[in-house]
């Protein structure tokens, strides 16, 4: 096995979940949402509760711009900030009840879009697409640590 070909078809492959990322969330939210909003309340989504530390360095955004953006989102009420019961200094971010409401939405929308770039294939099709996400999940993106 080449692994420089290997490497080359990663980032190829990176590339593509990036464009393909963008092109299905384009346009998912309310038109008062930034993108830069509407990723931090995914993160936040599929990761919570999360500290701001973690949502700083998943953005690759400082952590003074990553408080002042979270703060416009709890006025905003769509996350609630709230304190580790062992360390009171420790803070955590979740979505509001209308965050959630917000994000289902949003994720509807995706799902809807997702479903049509995969309504050609086959059940073995999506046997082996998901097989393909498991192995890429566990070998080399380590969801299952």
């Amino acid at each position: 096995m080449n692994k420089s070909a290997l490497f080359h078809q990663f980032v190829a492959f990176t590339a593509t979940i990036h464009q393909v990322t963008h092109d299905l969330t384009q346009n998912v939210t309310a038109a008062n949402i930034t993108p830069l909003h509407y990723k931090i309340l995914e993160y936040i989504k599929v990761s919570q509760p999360v500290t701001p530390t973690e949502i700083s360095e998943c953005q690759h955004m400082s952590l003074p711009n990553t408080s002042r953006e979270l703060r416009k989102l709890q006025e905003r009420q769509l996350i609630e900030k709230f304190s580790d019961t062992a360390d009171r200094r420790k803070q955590y971010v979740r979505l509001s009840k209308e965050g959630e409401k917000m994000m289902e939405e949003a994720f509807a929308c995706i799902e809807e879009r997702f479903l049509q770039l995969i309504h050609h294939a086959t059940q073995d099709d999506l046997k082996d697409i998901q097989h393909a996400l498991t192995i890429l999940e566990e070998k080399v993106f380590h969801q299952n640590d």
